[in-house]
């Protein structure tokens, strides 16, 4: 067959980039074309994100698309999770949308449960609790008397309001819309009864499409000022995580559980299972899990957990005070200094925003009686070591998920997590794949597997840009399913292996993990 392209716009919280997916039928090939700094905006003590800006980009990057390839089939966009935007009547854009990371939800959870019980949430969404959930973001704005919600007629996602600036088409993505608290995954469909009960607006939600639909060609204007004529927009799995699921390369076989859990590590760390089903029961929301959308009309039963944001926030913190340290240089420093020594809890509340990420470990490690990191390499390995403890923990959880009765497991500690030092060997997950740009970091992804005494697969690199790229070519009719999808990417990129060392001595940290970070 002739080579097709398609074109990946993967927007992350600290940068995006556009990646052209060549595909002649057998394997896939990637080629970067553009590439752009994201990140928070404040502004009179609020975080904003910069969507005019980052549009901007988007145009910029689909330019040099045209320039390297005559003719692009089509395009999507996939995005975090969470954060949105409003229109008004006639499209009008009311602000930019506010960064998950405001300070505007702190304590939102806590006055949602005083009108709704938090177990009825859950009934409603199957969510995970994060403050920083669209359900909080949007009680945050209705109680402090926002204006937007009184005249906002459309509720867009991050990436929903690129297809929109694309297309002219407003539609809600099911994957991303089921990181918001406001969609029931059971039902398929928003939760509007819950949002009633907050007296929060139903009529901004909009229709809901899956991964894969095509809603149509470039806007005229853009199709000509970039040179794109005859590019299609097609959804894929929008939010990055559900794009980063799918490039998993593994086998599953429909309607059951896997032997293999995922975790897509990048400033975040989302671990869990690809499940057949929606879980919503009392277990899965004792232990906090979430059932998120996927592709192919799988559920992400998965927990999110602090990722190399540590580690970047440290980075950040050193090179302001002039240290100049780039990614190897911190490895070096990380590698160097004594393992097992300290831990943290990296999901914490003392680390979702810190200022400053190197003074709030050494508070934390000096406030639950340890020793405090006497230097960067310290500081590095302690955060490492304490994600790496973090998967063992919800490790143990996805096992529990994905064996058994899953209507009545056993309850083994706080939320569930069980705080033994050993891991059977015969559990029912055998295989851990890492995918996305943490797997550059081969100090933790060894970790991973020393930590949860089980083989971690890494690879692909750009999970993201390859799930959005292979669910283009799904939609195109030149794969057939999301199976043959995983069948390319397993021939199209290299992997590499980590099995379990030194055991023993990762048991004995888990123990210590416990004690300072188990509830």
């Amino acid at each position: 067959m002739t080579q097709k392209a398609y074109l990946a716009v993967d927007m992350g919280a600290s940068s995006g980039r556009h990646v052209l997916g060549l595909f002649d039928g057998n394997k896939l090939r990637l080629e970067e074309v553009y590439r752009f700094e994201n990140g928070p905006v404040e502004a009179d003590g609020r975080l904003y994100w910069d969507l005019l800006g980052q549009w901007t980009h988007v145009r910029q990057g689909l330019r040099a698309a045209a320039e390297k390839c005559k003719h692009v089939a089509s395009v999507g966009v996939d995005a975090w999770g969470v954060d949105f935007g409003l229109l008004a009547g006639g499209d009008e854009l009311l602000g930019n949308p506010y960064h998950y990371r405001d300070g505007r939800t702190n304590g939102m959870m806590e006055k949602a449960f005083e009108i709704v019980p938090r177990e009825e949430i859950f009934r409603h969404t199957g969510l995970q609790f994060m403050q920083l959930n669209t359900l909080y973001q949007l009680l945050a704005m209705k109680l402090a008397g926002s204006p937007l919600l009184d005249v906002a007629e459309t509720l867009l996602m991050v990436p929903d309001l690129f297809h929109w600036l694309l297309t002219g088409v407003k539609c809600n993505e099911m994957t991303e819309a089921s990181t918001s608290q406001l969609y029931n995954p059971v039902k398929g469909g928003w939760a509007t009864e819950l949002l009633e009960k907050f007296s929060l607006p139903t009529r901004i939600l909009g229709r809901i499409e899956q991964p894969g639909t095509t809603l149509g060609p470039l806007r005229l204007n853009l199709a000509a000022e970039t040179g794109l004529e005859g590019t299609k927009v097609v959804l894929p799995g929008s939010h990055d995580t559900a794009s980063a699921v799918m490039a998993v390369p593994a086998s599953v076989k429909p309607g059951e559980w896997p032997d293999w859990c995922y975790i897509s590590l990048g400033t975040w760390a989302l671990m869990g299972v690809e499940s057949p089903r929606p879980v919503v029961n009392d277990t899965v929301l004792r232990l906090n899990f979430t059932n998120e959308g996927g592709v192919g009309g799988t559920t992400r039963l998965l927990k999110n957990i602090a990722g190399l944001w540590l580690v970047q926030e440290c980075r950040r913190a050193w090179n302001l005070a002039g240290a100049n340290l780039d990614w190897e240089a911190l490895n070096r420093l990380g590698a160097a200094a004594q393992p097992l020594r300290r831990f943290v809890n990296p999901d914490a509340p003392d680390f979702l925003a810190p200022g400053d990420m190197p003074q709030a470990i050494a508070e934390f490690c000096r406030r639950t009686g340890q020793s405090v990191p006497e230097d960067k390499g310290a500081v590095l390995r302690c955060a490492l070591e304490s994600i790496a403890m973090k998967f063992r923990q919800v490790f143990g959880l996805c096992e529990e998920l994905s064996e058994g009765d899953r209507s009545d497991l056993p309850q083994s500690g706080p939320e569930g997590a069980s705080h033994k030092s050993d891991l059977s060997p015969s559990g029912g997950i055998e295989t851990i794949h890492i995918v996305g740009g943490g797997t550059r970091n081969r100090q933790l992804c060894q970790a991973a597997a020393d930590a949860c005494g089980r083989r971690v697969v890494t690879g692909p690199i750009e999970a993201t840009a390859v799930g959005n790229l292979m669910m283009q070519a799904l939609a195109d009719g030149e794969v057939s399913s999301i199976a043959e999808a995983r069948e390319v990417i397993r021939r199209s990129f290299p992997v590499e292996e980590y099995e379990p060392q030194n055991t023993a001595a990762w048991d004995e940290g888990y123990g210590r993990f416990w004690e300072v970070a188990g509830g």
